[in-house]
């Protein structure tokens, strides 16, 4: 059986060459440069390094010009509300018309991928579907909970509220490497549980949806902290350090040992 790993470390002199991407707050990519900066502390080298930041905004809204000024990062955005509206296109549609606008969008991107040499791309909270390959996202959910039909059960932007909903009583996020689909990729990290504390039974919450989305908001808040900011950095110092790898079928391996439901420390 041959593996491919995602980084090899023993071919490569340098760091692993992260380019990161964000639309919004950008918690997870601070977290992600937090980490690289810990381990220099640390061990006087990191493993990967945040080589640029790129957004999908330029409207002011989001926080990645403030976080790559602040730690000495170039930055680049390109706003893809602006692109779609110029084309008369709307974003949500992805049918053929669609993607060849989106890959157009990301050609861009895909040119500074190439100028400044990237290994993989972080997509830390990143509101746009990309056709560029080599990406690793997080996700708030456990995507290794399935429908009698085999189907991720918690994916898109509601699965937190899809999860409490669904009268899950722990939440966990999930590190993926993308694919075409929509949180479809193979699973690469897990993280430990958060539980679900409700101040009132599902039922009385079910009829306030106000209410509901309020406290789906909260819990996400909360996962973030044990969930995402843990796994994020924590998945791309082990692909830096040759840790993860797939085989011929896209099974998930770390350290030669592989692991179909993700990763977990």
């Amino acid at each position: 059986m041959k593996l491919k790993k995602i980084f090899d470390a023993n071919k490569s002199s340098l760091p692993m060459r992260v380019a990161a991407f964000m639309s919004e707050s950008g918690t997870n990519i601070i977290r992600l440069i937090e980490r690289e900066r810990l381990l220099i502390r640390q061990r006087g080298s990191s493993p990967f390094h945040v080589v640029f930041i790129f957004s999908d905004r330029s409207d002011g809204k989001c926080k990645g010009e403030k976080i790559a000024y602040e730690n000495g990062i170039p930055y680049f955005s390109y706003d893809i509300r602006t692109f779609y509206r110029m084309r008369g296109l709307k974003r949500s549609v992805l049918d053929t018309n669609g993607l060849l606008a989106r890959k157009e969008f990301d050609s861009l991107a895909a040119k500074l991928i190439q100028a400044f040499e990237i290994n993989i791309i972080a997509l830390g909270g990143y509101m746009s579907y990309i056709t560029l390959k080599g990406c690793i996202n997080v996700h708030p959910a456990d995507l290794s909970i399935v429908t009698p039909e085999g189907k991720r059960k918690y994916v898109g932007d509601h699965a937190v509220l899809d999860a409490i909903i669904a009268g899950e009583t722990t939440l966990r996020s999930s590190t993926l490497w993308t694919d075409q689909g929509v949180d479809t990729g193979p699973i690469l990290m897990i993280s430990g549980p958060l539980r679900v504390e409700l101040s009132e039974p599902l039922e009385e919450l079910m009829e306030d949806r106000d209410r509901l989305l309020k406290v789906a908001e909260e819990h996400q808040g909360r996962l973030k902290e044990v969930g995402d900011w843990k796994i994020f950095p924590r998945t791309i110092e082990m692909i830096a350090e040759g840790r993860f790898a797939f085989d011929e079928q896209n099974m998930v391996y770390v350290d030669g040992i592989p692991v179909p439901n993700g990763y977990r420390e």
